[in-house]
Formats: structure tokens, C-alpha cells, sequence
């Protein structure tokens, strides 16, 4: 199977799947989907194992054309992109002790979950 974003500019709206007969490259799988769901939508090709374009997306993941990769929202405003791997990182690194963290963006540390 296939899996295409339909995109707004640069936004993921939504991934469907389309079957392999449908979809034997990229450019054959967006004319498929654009006789679906009309001549003016946007697509791109996407790869569920994360074969192509670096992630699969989601709603509101972003496609950067410079890097050929699809990126996913920020989940804070303190983490950086790595451009390498297209994913946000945060300022300190996850601890490595085995425990539970949750991100406190107000003091930009890990916090211990109590659980």
C-alpha cells in the first residue's frame, strides 16, 4: 500500500492509503488522488516506515521542500530543529536513569513523573 498527505501549502490536512495498483510511483499515486478529491488538491507521497521524506505525518506536520522532509508541530517553544533528522529537540537531553520525564517549558528542565 501507498500513503499520500493531501497538503494545504506546506500543511498535512490528512494521509490516506492507496492500493499499490493505484499508486505504482508518486507522480501515478497524485493523479489517483487527485480524481478522488479534485484536480486542485495538493499531495505528496509518504512512507509509513519513514522510507521517504524522513516521518510519516500527521495532521499539521509541516513539509520543508529544502529538506525533503516532513516535520512535525513543535511541542515547545524552547526545542530546536535538528535539521539532520527534521525532529524538534529539546534544550537538555532526556535523562538516561530509567525513570519517567515530562517537559516543564517554564524552567526548560525534565521533571520527574510521579507514578
Amino acid at each position: 500500500m501507498a500513503h499520500f498527505a493531501q497538503m494545504d501549502d506546506a500543511t498535512v490536512l490528512r494521509v490516506i492509503v492507496v492500493h499499490n495498483n493505484d499508486a505504482p510511483d508518486e507522480a501515478l499515486g497524485i493523479a489517483f488522488c487527485k480524481s478522488l478529491f479534485g484536480a486542485e488538491t495538493e499531495w505528496l507521497q509518504c512512507s509509513y516506515n519513514a522510507n521517504i521524506r524522513k516521518q510519516y505525518p500527521g495532521d499539521g506536520f509541516t513539509y520543508e521542500a529544502n529538506a525533503d522532509a516532513f516535520i512535525p508541530p513543535q511541542p515547545y517553544p524552547s526545542w530546536l530543529l535538528n535539521e539532520l533528522t527534521c525532529l524538534w529537540e529539546s534544550p537538555v537531553p532526556y535523562p538516561t536513569d530509567g525513570a519517567l520525564y515530562g517537559w516543564d517549558e517554564t524552567t526548560k528542565t525534565w521533571v520527574a513523573d510521579n507514578v
